[in-house]
C-alpha cells in the first residue's frame, strides 16, 4: 500500500481541497496521513474526517516588520526538524500540499529525502508560503489560465480545485424544507465566508425590501451577524453558519451572491450556479479575490461588483441583470474543463508515486 502524506493549513481553504481528494484516495488504496499545525483550523477538519493526524511547530513568514520576524523563524526550523522525523518514520510515496505556511517545513522536508511532492495553489497569483515551496516540487496545479504565466512551465498543470463531492449530491425540495421557503419565487444565495462580510451583509439587507418585491433570500452571514430585527420577514432567512445543508442551499438557489475566495468561486463553477462576485478590497487583503473575480468574470462564469462600486443602486441592478441572463452564465460554466480537478490531480499523485517505485 502507498502512503500519501496532505498538508496544508491556516484557513479552511487550505484544508477543505485535501477533504476533497479523500474518497478517491482511499477508493485507490492509499494510507493518508495529515501534517499541519499544533492547534490550526486544520487539526479539527482533518480528525473529524477520521484521518491521522500529526502537529508541528508553524511560524508565519511575513514581508512587513513585526516582532514576532524574530523568533517565527525558530518555529519553522522547529517544524522542519519535526517533518523531518515524521517523513523519516512513516516513508511516504508522495505528499501533496495544499499552501499555507505549516506546509513549508513539510516540503522541504520532503526535498531532503526526495519524496515527491505536489502543491495546489489556489489563487491567482502564489502565495509566498507556495513561492517558497515551488522550487522543491514535482508539480504545481493552479485554478486560473493566468496563473501558468507565474510557474515554472515544466510544473505548471491547470487543474480547477478539488470539490468536495457530496457538494454536488443537494436536493431542490431539501432546501426548500429546510428554509421553509417556497419553490415558486426565485431563491438568492448570500454567502459572506465563514466568518461573514459585514459590508456585503449589511449591502444585502439594506436593499432586501426592494429584493423581496422579487425574490427570497437564504443569508449565510457569519457568527455573530444575525439580524434579530429581521427574524420571521417573509421570504427571507438568515443563519451564521450552514454545514451539511449546505448542498441543499446551493441546490435550491437560482442565484448566488459571494466573495471571490478561490474555492468558494470552484465550487459555483462545479454546481454551474449562476452567481455575483464581491472580492474583498486590495485594503483588506492582498488582492488576489480581485484577481480570482475578474479571471471568472472574464471567463463568462460570474458576474463582480468591487467593493468601491457597490452602492444600493449598483447592486440591485445587478441582482437583477444576473438573474435576467443567467442561462448565459450557466452555458459558459458548462463549457469549462476545470470541473474534473480530482481526476487531473488524481492522476499526477498516481504518476508521480509511481515514479518512487
Amino acid at each position: 500500500m502507498k502512503t500519501i502524506i496532505l498538508t496544508g493549513g491556516g484557513t479552511a481553504g487550505h484544508v477543505t481541497p485535501n477533504l476533497a481528494l479523500l474518497p478517491s484516495l482511499k477508493e485507490a488504496g492509499y494510507d493518508i496521513r495529515y501534517i499541519g499545525s499544533y492547534h490550526g483550523i486544520e487539526r479539527k477538519l482533518i480528525e473529524a474526517a477520521g484521518i491521522p493526524y500529526d502537529g508541528i511547530s508553524s511560524g508565519k513568514l511575513r514581508r512587513y516588520f513585526d516582532l514576532k520576524n524574530f523568533t517565527d523563524p525558530l518555529r519553522v526550523l522547529k517544524g522542519y526538524g519535526e517533518a523531518r522525523k515524521l517523513l523519516k518514520k512513516y516513508k511516504p510515496d508522495i505528499i501533496f500540499s495544499k499552501g499555507g505556511f505549516v506546509a513549508v517545513p513539510v516540503v522541504l522536508a520532503a526535498k531532503h529525502y526526495r519524496i515527491p511532492v505536489i502543491i495546489h495553489e489556489s489563487d491567482m497569483t502564489p502565495g509566498l508560503a507556495n513561492k517558497l515551496c515551488i522550487p522543491s516540487a514535482k508539480k504545481v496545479c493552479c485554478n486560473f489560465p493566468e496563473t501558468l504565466q507565474y510557474l515554472p512551465k515544466d510544473k505548471a498543470v491547470l487543474t480547477g480545485s478539488p470539490i468536495r463531492e457530496d457538494l454536488l449530491t443537494g436536493d431542490r425540495l431539501a432546501g426548500l424544507q429546510y428554509t421553509h421557503l417556497s419553490a415558486s419565487r426565485p431563491i438568492i444565495l448570500v454567502i459572506g465566508g465563514s466568518l461573514g462580510s459585514v459590508k456585503v451583509n449589511t449591502a444585502i439587507r439594506r436593499i432586501l425590501p426592494k429584493l423581496l418585491d422579487s425574490f427570497q433570500v437564504v443569508h449565510i452571514c457569519g457568527k455573530g451577524n444575525l439580524d434579530d430585527s429581521l427574524i420571521g420577514t417573509p421570504g427571507y432567512v438568515q443563519y451564521e453558519y450552514v454545514d451539511k445543508p449546505l448542498k441543499h442551499l446551493f441546490a435550491a438557489a437560482d442565484l448566488a451572491v459571494s466573495r471571490a475566495g478561490a474555492n468558494s468561486i470552484c465550487e459555483l463553477l462545479a454546481l454551474r450556479k449562476p452567481n455575483i462576485l464581491i472580492p474583498l478590497s486590495a485594503s483588506a487583503s492582498r488582492g488576489d479575490q480581485i484577481l480570482n473575480a475578474r479571471s471568472f468574470a472574464a471567463q463568462g462564469f460570474s458576474a463582480v461588483l468591487e467593493e468601491e462600486q457597490m452602492t444600493d443602486e449598483t447592486l440591485f441592478e445587478l441582482i437583477q441583470n444576473t438573474y435576467e441572463n443567467r442561462r448565459h452564465f450557466i452555458e459558459a460554466m458548462e463549457k469549462s474543463h476545470l470541473n474534473n480537478a480530482i481526476e487531473t490531480i488524481m492522476a499526477l499523485i498516481n504518476s508521480c508515486s509511481a515514479h518512487q517505485d
